[in-house]
Parts: C-alpha cells; structure tokens; sequence
C-alpha cells in the first residue's frame, strides 16, 4: 500500500499549483484569518528558535498537560485521498451532522482513521471560506490530550472545504450515556470524563498559544478516544479572545439552546465564563447548586448506577456544577478552579457564598432534560450584537 506522501505526488503539476493558487484567494478574501494562520507558523518556528538560543540556559518545565511545541504537522490532502479513505462519503460512514457541515468517518491509505468534516454548501461561498479559515486557523494551535487533533485539510477541484481530524473511535459523550441498546456507562469513567473536559478548557483558556472561547460545550462536542479520553470537539463557533480584552461582543449569537450563559444570549457577550456556564449545565447531573445532604444528593445520580459511584466525587462534581451555572458570570468560577474541585482540592463553602441578592437563578432546573436534545440541537440564532 502506498503512503500518503506517495499518492500526493501523483497529482499533477497543473493541479497542485490549481491548489495553492486556491489557497491563496482564500487568504486574501480574509485577510484577518490570513495573518492569524500565519502566525501559528511564525510562533512555532520562534519557540523553535528561542529553544535552541536558550540551549545552554536552565531548562523551563514545559506544562504537564501540554504537548512540547512544534511546527504544525497538518498538511493538504487530496481530494482522492478522502474520496478513497471514506468510501466515497458513503452514507454508513457519516457520524455526524452540524448546522453547516457532515462528518464523515475513513481509514487513510495509512491504515490511520480519519474523521473527515465538510462544510456544506448552505450558506455563501465567502462565509463558508470565512467558517473553513476560522476553524483551521484555530484548531492550528491547538495541542492538547482533551481536545480534538487536526491532521490536515482538503480544497477539491470543486472547491468543497475539507477539514481531516483523528477519528475518536468512541463517539460522543451523549451517545455513550443515552445508548440504551449498552450498559450505563460506569461512575468511574464518567467522573474521569468530566475532569478530562474541563482539563481541556482550562487549556484552551489559560494554556493555549492564544485564548480561545469554544461557544458550544455539550456532550455530543465532546468525544471519546480509544481509551474513553475526552476531547473537545467542532470549533466552528470558537473565537478568539485577545489577551488584552476580558470580554468580546459577537453577533448573531450562536450556539445550543439550554446551554447558552445569560450574559451571552442577552448581549453577545463572550469570555471564558462562556464556556464554564456550559460546562456546567452538561454536567450537573440535575443537580441545584447547592445540595442539602447526602441523601438529597444521592437522588441525583442515574438510577442505572444503584449504588456503584463515588459520593466524595459526586459532591465535588455537583459542587462545581452548581458554581458553573450562576447567573452572574463575576460569581462563577474559572476552569482552573473547577479542575482543582475536581481533582481533589478544597471544598469551601464559604469561599464560594454569594451576596443574598444574587441568589437567584437566572432559569430553573426543572427546564432542564438529561439528553443534548434538551439544547434542541440545532444552532440558535438571534440577532444580537
């Protein structure tokens, strides 16, 4: 069987310079994106640089939970690379269906799986572009256990936009819990779950090359390796938030219904409480944000569990959920101090007390349903600014 590299080289001249020359209109109809793709490679290559200049120096610990810096490793694709690897976009292989894309599934003439995301021919040919330049460029950054890799990209003779992830062979978070056909997913793992996705937020917020706001943090975003790790996944919605600015304003908003902050579907309003209000709603296991007793809190875990999970561990999990989930995004806490809740550190109440006149919740739990279609799926949309 041929490598990858060999069956690129067979295309022929006319149709790799078809290729960069495609490329490069897209750059220029986006020129923002143009200079934010680029710079991934510029930071790469001066991490690499000031590693050898400070060689001799005392070494600065790299990050536990992030991968060495290197030159991005994603390349392009052919279009017959794809079209082989996925059956022909066969009908069986689709795993997945957003708002403005499919995802395909395949096996890559390396015997690598691939998941294969098209963007769809629904909206103008420009902001489709734009979407493609946008996820490219931020997924390119993006090194991390608890999020999804990028391999590489595809623009066809046709000029339909592909993006090539590793496969997560588990699927989703949401059809592991709801798959009624297999037994209940275990406590362990489903703890172990919930700590790999904030693990990867906290990334994404404090850790990454530049900060990024996912916007659409549910359980059918988060998939599942081999393993049963969790990876963040689909940042089509994902912005950027510039180190200077504590907030941004976008519009429309977008998003999953249910699983929107207030401060987001009422004013366009961004940040990194965003995504942790979200966190919260997928992993509050039903909960209020405040549980009474233990034998309030055992009534909030799955009854096909009976009595096998951890009850230190679903106090910390009901905890942190119930911080994620305030009305006030001031009061909420950030990924880090979920990820230490999480992780064993301390539970103090009156840390975490909020003034009388915020106690109220912003919407109650009863709106709540324990499946994604609770988020009513389908992208929200409204004409905030």
């Amino acid at each position: 069987m041929l490598p990858l590299h060999s069956l690129e080289s067979k295309a022929s001249p006319q149709l790799q310079r078809r290729r960069r020359r495609r490329m490069r209109q897209l750059y220029i109809r986006s020129r923002g994106l143009r200079r934010l793709l680029s710079s991934i490679g510029r930071s790469r290559s001066k991490e690499e640089k000031c590693k050898e200049e400070d060689a001799s120096a005392s070494p600065v610990p790299e990050p536990l939970d992030e991968k060495p810096p290197a030159k991005p490793s994603w390349r392009c694709f052919s279009y017959e690379e794809i079209y082989k690897a996925t059956d022909g976009f066969h009908k069986d292989n689709l795993v997945g269906r957003g708002g403005h894309s499919e995802v395909y599934r395949g096996v890559a003439a390396d015997g690598q799986a691939i998941a294969v995301k098209t963007l769809m021919r629904d909206s103008s040919d420009e902001q489709r572009e734009k979407d493609f330049l946008t996820e490219l460029g931020t997924v390119g950054h993006v090194r991390h256990p608890n999020v999804s890799s990028l391999l590489g990209f595809c623009i066809d003779r046709d000029e339909d936009l592909h993006l090539i992830f590793e496969f997560s062979s588990r699927g989703s978070v949401s059809s592991n819990l709801h798959d009624e056909n297999s037994p209940p997913m275990p406590w362990k793992l489903r703890y172990s779950i919930a700590s790999g996705a904030a693990r990867g937020l906290h990334y994404l917020h404090k850790q990454c090359r530049r900060r990024i706001i996912h916007r659409d943090i549910k359980a059918s975003n988060i998939l599942l390796t081999t393993n049963f790790e969790a990876q963040i996944s689909d940042f089509g919605l994902a912005k950027w938030l510039p180190s200077q600015w504590t907030y941004r304003a976008v519009g429309p908003i977008e998003g999953t219904f249910g699983c929107l902050a207030p401060e987001y579907f009422t004013h366009g309003i961004v940040d990194e409480k965003t995504d942790v209000f979200s966190f919260g709603v997928r992993f509050n296991l039903q909960a209020r944000p405040f549980v009474k007793d233990d034998s309030t809190i055992q009534m909030l875990v799955d009854p096909r569990l009976a009595d096998d999970y951890d009850v230190e561990q679903l106090k910390r999990l009901t905890f942190s959920a119930g911080l994620c989930i305030r009305a006030n995004a001031a009061l909420r806490p950030s990924m880090t101090e979920v990820m230490e809740i999480l992780e064993g550190g301390e539970i103090s109440q009156d840390r975490w007390n909020m003034p009388e006149e915020e106690e109220e919740e912003f919407w109650g739990f009863d709106d709540l349903d324990d499946d994604d279609s609770d988020c009513h799926t389908a992208s929200a949309k409204s004409t905030g600014s």
